[in-house]
């Protein structure tokens, strides 16, 4: 892991010729709700799993709600052979830190037809 890097900073690499691999580590559900544009969703608990999925990258951001959890995935995904010579970055605070765009997945909710009165 190379630390952890601020949600403005990641902002202007979302923006850049070469942005960072983004990966949201919460459940697919919260995923869905809300996320980062154009971040990947592998939730920590297959995350050992699925580490390979990300040997292309040149530089990758983990994200979690708090900024907590994706220090760990952010270790997890540097001491991987595949990765070692990829930057691995942890976004400090979190979702909660983030005032960037956000994308949702989910449909919004049908409230039925509209009321007569």
């Amino acid at each position: 892991m190379d630390g952890e890097i601020s949600p403005s900073t990641v902002a202007a690499l979302r923006d850049s010729d070469e942005p960072p691999r983004i990966v949201d580590i919460r459940t697919p559900a919260a995923f869905e709700r809300e996320h980062i544009p154009d971040s990947v969703n592998i939730p920590f608990e297959v995350l050992p799993n699925r580490v390979a999925e990300l040997t292309d990258a040149d530089r990758i951001v983990t994200v979690c709600p708090h900024g907590q959890a994706s220090v760990q995935a952010a270790r997890l995904i540097g001491s991987y052979e595949g990765t070692a010579d990829c930057q691995v970055e942890s976004m400090e605070g979190g979702l909660t830190a983030w005032d960037g765009p956000l994308a949702s997945t989910t449909q919004p909710a049908d409230d039925g037809p509209e009321a007569p009165f």
